[in-house]
This record gives structure tokens, C-alpha cells and sequence, in this order.
């Protein structure tokens, strides 16, 4: 199957464009959510870049635990406080910082924020705490909430890029509010805090007088010091619970506001895109501003124009060639060399004719290898072509950027703005063009 620009479905395809939306003031929040291994976290990076060199004072969130946010933005290491990004083209009156989200410290940072000092000590100190904080299932994702909540209250960027982590889960923050109240307003938390609201032993009687089956169940799933912590910590928790849940609530419609833009990452593979038509589907069931598609890594040739049947042909005619040939050639050379009366080649001029057999021999094992190097390349771009054609078939309406393949990793800032200008141009390349091709291409840098 040859792909060229002509016979792709992709034409017909909506195309995202980049920089309206990074340029437009009203976007404030861009969060990049996908499958894991599709580049997300570069692509988040990339945005923030060119959205900073373009005027925008920008803030990148990963809540991705890899470091390669870090490495390529020439920072030691990420935490959870905001850091300048040096190096950033900053003439157009923009800026860049980056940060990982601490799940732990935000946590702490929220409990020292609205409990006093006595409070939130007892709170921080507590076992249970600790331990929920560290890892508990769900915090990350509510954590995640209220950093963002927090950036965009500080007001001192417009323009919030989040990267979300891999997998599925990357869309669990929008189930974190549901989930925090359905925990905060069940009854086992209820039941925890009985005690404390009734006080001292009373509480403790009431406890095991009206619960004593679920406590001692409880108190054997848990532990009695464990069951304990819990209780200590709910009600230290008691005034705060309704301020988690109003926070959290704040935050689900600051994602539903027209500012938001959520893009989709994938990679032109088959389980990279089923994820992503999961997630088109779960932002448009939950109402969610949903941007488009970035299609990373799509692969190119040079020469579309030569099928991959042709060139693994052309490479096993030059394989037959070699081999018919090869020997009588040689033995043609050395017959003629013998019989004749007027030739009497010099030693040199045998070597001479020999190197050039070999050597012609060598160019042709050489272009069989690059003609089957191509084949095998055309075969990966009508892969990618038949997935992208699913996806488009099923989600026609969905604006795509198609980014071209890098030669090799991004691990600086010169290669997010490689990225970038891909993403943002990416309507102006042919999807048969190499990178190389792409990166010679006449493209605004910043």
C-alpha cells in the first residue's frame, strides 16, 4: 500500500490548530491527558515553550512521576514549588516554570492552611494521615485538583499546562470530587466520628453499644491502634471535610468553563488510539472542552512514491545480480586474461579490476539493504494509516495535529521546540515527508 498525501482519509480530517489556541488569552488551562508511552509529558512541555516564547506567562503541572520534564528543561529537579525555566526566548514579554506535583506536601500545605497550629500538628502527626497522604488510592488524583485550583487562584499565569498521568487513570481527577464526597459523606466516616462529635467515654459507648458488630469486624480488618489513628485523624479532619469537598467542586467547573482545553495524546498505534477514543468519550459524557487530537510520532518517507512492492523487487533484483554475476564475471576477467595473445595485464590492473568488481558488488548490497530499510518503512506508514482511519471513522468531528517523528529522545529545550513547531505546523506537512524533510521545512522558531 502506498501513502501519499493524496489517497489519506486524513485530508478530510479537521486539523488543531496550535497557536490560536495558545495565543488566545481566554485559554487558561490546557490539560494534555492519553495513554502512557505517547509522549504526553513532552507534548505538555513542548506547548508550555512555545506558548512562552510567544508572550504567554505559562506554568507547566506534571503529575507524572518521571523526571524527563526536569532533564529537558535544564532544571535539577522538580518539586512542588514553581521554578523559572531558564533559557526561554522571554522578548516577546513571556516567561515559563515548571513544577511536579508533591502529592504529600500539597496535602500538608492544605492542613496547615486552614486548621490552626495545634490542629494541624495533631493532624500531620498522625499515623493514618501519613499514611494516607503518602499513597492513599485516589489522593494523587484529588491532590492534583487542588494544586490546580491553587495555581489558577494565584492568578500569576495565564495560561496553566497540565500533564496528567498515563493510562486510564489519567481522567480519574475528574471522579476525585465525587469520590472524596461519596467517602466524606458515607457511613463509615460517619460512624468514625461519632465518638468524637458525643465525646469522651459517652462517645465510645455510644460507639460500641450501637456498632459494637462493625467495630470489633473493623477493629480485626484494621487493628485496634489503626482503627484508633483513624478515628483521632476524622475527628482532627471534622471542620475541614466540607472545605475539601468545596474546593474540589470549585475545580471540577473551573475544567468545565470555556477557558479549559483538554488535548488527547497518542501515539498512531492501535492501543494508544483506543485509549484515546475512551478519553474523547468520557470528556464529551462529562461535558468537558475538548481541543482535539495530538497524534505524536507519526512516521514519514522521503519517497512515498515508491510501494514498498517495488522496493523490496528492485532489492531482490540487485540481490539475483550479484549472484548471476559474480562468478562467472571473475571467471570471465581471469579467462580472458589467459587466452589472450595481445592482452598481458599488469599485476596492478587485475587488483585494480577485482576492486572495482567488489566494490560495485558492495553499492549493490548497500541499496538492497536501504530499498528493504524502505519497504519495511512504508509498511509501518500504512499501519499507522489503517489506525488513523479507524479512529477518524469513529470520531470524524475530532481536530488532529499530526507530529512527525523525532530521530531520537527530546532531553532539552531545543528539542521541545522542535516538537512544538511540529505540533503547530503540522497541517503544512505531508504525511509522506521525513523529519528531516519536516525539520528543513521554513517554520516560525518561537
Amino acid at each position: 500500500m502506498t501513502v501519499s498525501a493524496t489517497d489519506s482519509s486524513m485530508d478530510a480530517t479537521p486539523t488543531l490548530d496550535i497557536d490560536p489556541l495558545l495565543d488566545d488569552p481566554a485559554t487558561r488551562i490546557i490539560v494534555c491527558c492519553g495513554a502512557g508511552g505517547v509522549g504526553k509529558t513532552t507534548t505538555a512541555a513542548a506547548l508550555g515553550v512555545r506558548a512562552a516564547e510567544r508572550g504567554r506567562k505559562v506554568v507547566v503541572l506534571t503529575i507524572d512521576p518521571a523526571r524527563r520534564l526536569a532533564q529537558s528543561m535544564g532544571i535539577d529537579a522538580l518539586d512542588n514549588t514553581p521554578r523559572r525555566v531558564k533559557g526561554i526566548d522571554e522578548s516577546a514579554g513571556g516567561e515559563l516554570s515548571a513544577m511536579m506535583l508533591d502529592m504529600k506536601r500539597t496535602f500538608d500545605e492544605i492542613v496547615e492552611a486552614h486548621a490552626d497550629g495545634e490542629r494541624a500538628r495533631a493532624i500531620l502527626e498522625n499515623p493514618f494521615y501519613q499514611s494516607l497522604s503518602a499513597g492513599f488510592a485516589g489522593t494523587q488524583e484529588y491532590m492534583a485538583m487542588e494544586k490546580l485550583g491553587q495555581l489558577r487562584a494565584r492568578d500569576e499565569w495565564d495560561l496553566i499546562v497540565v500533564d496528567t498521568p498515563p493510562s486510564r487513570s489519567a481522567l480519574d481527577f475528574l471522579d476525585a470530587p465525587k469520590r472524596l464526597g461519596s467517602f466524606l459523606d458515607g457511613k463509615f466516616i460517619r460512624v468514625l466520628m461519632a465518638p468524637a462529635k458525643v465525646g469522651g467515654r459517652a462517645g465510645m459507648k455510644f460507639l460500641n453499644v450501637g456498632m459494637s458488630m462493625m467495630t470489633g469486624t473493623l477493629s480485626k480488618l484494621m487493628g485496634g491502634q489503626l482503627l484508633r489513628d483513624v478515628q483521632t485523624f476524622v475527628a482532627a479532619m471534622d471542620t475541614m471535610f466540607g472545605g475539601f469537598r468545596t474546593r474540589a467542586d470549585a475545580t471540577y467547573r473551573l475544567l468545565q468553563a470555556p477557558g479549559t482545553a483538554f488535548l488527547v495524546v497518542a501515539a498512531p498505534e492501535r492501543d494508544a488510539l483506543r485509549e484515546a477514543a475512551y478519553f474523547v468519550e468520557r470528556l464529551a459524557a462529562e461535558e468537558m472542552p475538548f481541543a482535539g487530537l495530538v497524534l505524536n510520532r507519526v512516521h514519514g518517507s522521503g519517497a512515498p512514491q515508491l510501494s514498498a512492492e517495488r522496493a523490496l523487487a528492485a532489492a531482490e533484483n540487485l540481490d539475483e545480480g550479484g549472484i548471476v554475476d559474480q562468478e562467472p564475471g571473475h571467471a570471465g576477467v581471469r579467462d580472458s586474461s589467459a587466452t589472450s595473445p595481445e592482452a598481458d595485464p599488469a599485476p596492478d590492473d587485475t587488483s585494480e579490476s577485482e576492486s572495482g568488481t567488489h566494490a560495485a558488488h558492495s553499492v549493490e548490497q548497500v541499496t538492497a539493504g536501504l530499498l528493504r530499510l524502505h519497504a519495511e518503512r512504508m509498511h509501518v506508514l500504512a499501519r499507522e494509516q489503517r489506525t488513523r482511519d479507524r479512529f477518524t471513522a469513529l470520531h470524524p468531528e475530532v481536530a488532529v495535529a499530526e507530529v512527525a517523528a523525532l530521530p531520537g529522545d527530546v532531553h532539552d529545550l531545543a528539542g521541545l521546540r522542535a516538537i512544538a513547531d511540529r505540533l503547530a505546523a503540522s497541517d503544512a506537512v505531508e504525511p509522506g515527508a521525513t523529519p528531516d524533510e519536516f525539520a528543513r521545512s521554513d517554520q516560525p522558531v518561537g
